[in-house]
């Protein structure tokens, strides 16, 4: 009889550390699992949520029993958004001024030490100028950084300098070196050389993420492979993204909707994973996730890193709650700790409300707290002011009210920027909350979420709010999260954004009617709804679009579940150029060569496609790969044959199952 296996899947969100346990002899779910995320020690949060998906198998399981363990996170999008990373000095090869400006370097990170060094090729793959190593020496020694990026002029026609580059660095300092065309194969060298940048800032962070997880599964005895999501849904070993950290930005999402096409079985639907932070959406068609060809845009910035088209929204159970002018109610973006988890796990949060409610003077920061981050360490480092150094002094790791400490315009000034860098965080009324208060979700009990919507009512309406008035706020806060993800939906089924188009919004809130008409917009394919909070939610987002709403089992982990139902590819693209005299240049991540025969060119890139994108898949972590060709051709208008050939474009793509078993 054969042994069952198991693979584990981990999310590490925002607010939720997810853990899933699939059989895979039966391709199923078999548990799964929430801890808290602790930011502090993601290691805490990682090793509670498996242990406790592990702890619902009635069989139990050994940790021998377990082939693989496969993480996603949203670590990298959220360092990119918030511009955390560490130091990195940037070398660009054979640039000009005009080249450095364009890559926004500058702009998005001042101060970065840039260091342009003579050297590069050509649009032929042959040496411009030589690698002037004297000065790259001489640059890199007066460069005060943790990890360095480099990025040469036509590099991707021939990566000897930035080869060259990166062992002299390596030598020099013994610090990581991001390589352009390590990360893509595209020609725009300024776009490269900002994508190398936000990978070296992010080593650090993925390799902190890493860390944890190999300690968790030391805790627990497991000894496996340990794979990490990217950003287009695929797996890879993780001590190969970790120095590709880039590689891992939307990988939350990208696991979210291979977890919902693996959970549901359908090929074509909109996907919404609500978590506590923000919600995602993406589009699988034909059984394949809408990829962002152009690359990923996080942050602002347009990234080289190829990754699912997803729109991402700062909307979750988690976000903050604020009233604006004539009381109307905001949702987000922002993300505090719902002042309920606040109250389950510190039990003084609920006098600290009710003294906010004695206190008949009322304030926008009444039933606000803050505390550290969950799992609070010393490895949580960042420079501070002096300002911001005195209120952390005050914070400590139970919450207190944010009134006591932010006194003065320039203390919540200060605070604001600490929550910023990840060194505090805050709680007050989520929508969360306000489901709470209506009987809709019983997550962590506790009369504190109905106290803080007395604090709500009271601040809005100028006088304390009743029970009916306080469930009629909550209801309202209920409907405004429903209409907004109402919204986003319609505009990922359209493909744009509205703005606050009245005929989008008469049916995201539900009136169904604009003046004399009735109106509806519904989604031509089913919407797919994953993530913890989807339940409370979800059923009315369907009745307001009229459309086919799905929550498969297991939504909540989602994501967990694509972390380990997931696959490993590569695609390497080769190109050859005919220059109309009879030489044809094949350029690849190989250098270039010359061949006298379009024909001779297009097998020579094929095999050296092949041979790279099997190769890298199985540097990846892959075992029995298939590779799949594509071939895209240009030719002279009087062309017979190849030997006509003017361009191509071959692409190979390597796609298999990740290597599993013990190690």
């Amino acid at each position: 009889m054969t042994a069952r296996t198991y693979l584990i899947g981990v999310d590490t969100g925002g607010t939720y550390t997810d853990a899933a346990v699939i059989e895979a002899q039966g391709h199923r779910v078999v548990a799964s699992a929430k801890s808290i995320t602790t930011k502090g020690d993601l290691s805490i949060g990682v090793t509670g949520a498996i242990t406790a998906a592990v702890a619902k198998l009635p069989e139990g399981l050994r940790p021998a029993d377990i082939s693989l363990v496969s993480v996603s996170t949203t670590l990298a999008t959220n360092a990119v958004v918030e511009g955390h990373g560490s130091a990195v000095g940037a070398i660009l090869i054979g640039f000009d001024q005009a080249m450095a400006d364009r890559t926004g370097i500058a702009r998005a990170f001042p101060g970065m030490p840039i260091a342009m060094i003579p050297g590069g090729h050509d649009h032929n793959g042959e040496e411009a100028r030589p690698l002037d190593v004297e000065a790259l020496a001489a640059a890199v020694a007066k460069m005060p950084a943790d990890a360095f990026a480099i990025a040469a002029a036509f590099a991707v026609r021939n990566p000897e300098h930035e080869q060259r580059a990166g062992q002299i660095v390596a030598r020099a300092t013994g610090k990581p070196a991001t390589l352009s065309t390590e990360l893509t194969s595209a020609l725009d060298a300024p776009r490269r050389a900002l994508t190398a940048v936000l990978n070296a800032r992010l080593i650090s962070r993925v390799s902190m993420l890493i860390s944890a997880v190999r300690r968790s599964m030391a805790e627990l005895g497991i000894v496996c492979p340990l794979m990490i999501v990217k950003g287009d849904g695929t797996l890879a070993l993780a001590e190969r993204v970790a120095l590709r950290p880039i590689e891992t930005v939307l990988s939350g999402p990208a696991a979210s909707l291979v977890g919902a096409s693996w959970l549901c079985g359908r090929n074509d639907f909109i996907m919404s994973d609500m978590g506590g932070t923000t919600t995602d959406l993406g589009v699988l068609l034909g059984g394949r996730p809408r990829v962002a060809e152009q690359g990923a845009e996080v942050g602002g910035w347009r990234t080289m890193v190829r990754a699912i088209d997803v729109k991402t929204i700062g909307l979750g159970g988690d976000s903050e709650i604020a009233i604006g002018l004539n009381g109307a109610i905001g949702v987000g973006p922002q993300r505090v700790a719902p002042v309920s988890l606040l109250a389950s796990r510190y039990p003084e949060v609920a006098a600290m409300l009710e003294a906010d409610l004695a206190d008949t003077e009322g304030g926008s920061l009444h039933g606000k707290f803050v505390l550290k981050p969950f799992g609070a360490s010393d490895a949580l480092t960042a420079e501070v002011t002096p300002k911001e150094a005195e209120l952390l002094a005050m914070v400590g790791e139970r919450p207190k009210p944010i009134r006591r400490i932010a006194v003065s315009s320039a203390a919540q000034r200060a605070l604001a920027s600490l929550k910023r860098k990840g060194l505090v965080q805050t709680g007050g009324f989520t929508p969360s909350d306000a489901a709470h208060v209506l009987g809709l979700q019983n997550n962590w009990p506790g009369p504190a979420a109905e106290l803080a919507a007395r604090l709500m009512v009271r601040f809005r309406d100028m006088k304390p709010g009743d029970a009916e008035r306080v469930r009629g706020f909550c209801r309202e806060v209920w409907s405004e999260t429903v209409r907004l993800t109402s919204t986003v939906i319609l505009e990922t089924a359209f493909g744009k954004s509205f703005g606050g188009h009245e005929l989008v919004d008469a049916v995201s809130s539900g009136r169904g009617r604009l003046g004399l008409v009735k109106v509806a917009l519904t989604p031509s394919i089913p919407v797919v709804a994953v993530g913890g909070p989807v339940r409370v939610y979800y059923e009315e987002v369907g009745k307001r679009l009229g459309c086919e709403m799905i929550f498969p089992p297991f939504f909540d982990v989602a994501n967990a579940v694509g972390a380990a139902t997931g696959v490993v590819a590569q695609a390497v693209t080769v190109a050859v150029e005919g220059d109309g005299s009879g030489l044809f240049r094949v350029l690849g991540p190989n250098g270039a060569s010359a061949f006298a025969s379009g024909a001779q060119a297009l097998v020579a890139a094929e095999e050296q496609a092949r041979a790279l994108a099997l190769e890298a898949v199985r540097q990846l972590g892959a075992k029995d790969a298939q590779v799949q060709v594509s071939v895209r051709k240009s030719h002279l208008p009087d062309a017979a044959d190849d030997n006509g050939l003017l361009e191509a474009k071959i692409r190979a793509e390597a796609i298999g199952r990740p290597e599993t078993g013990s190690r």
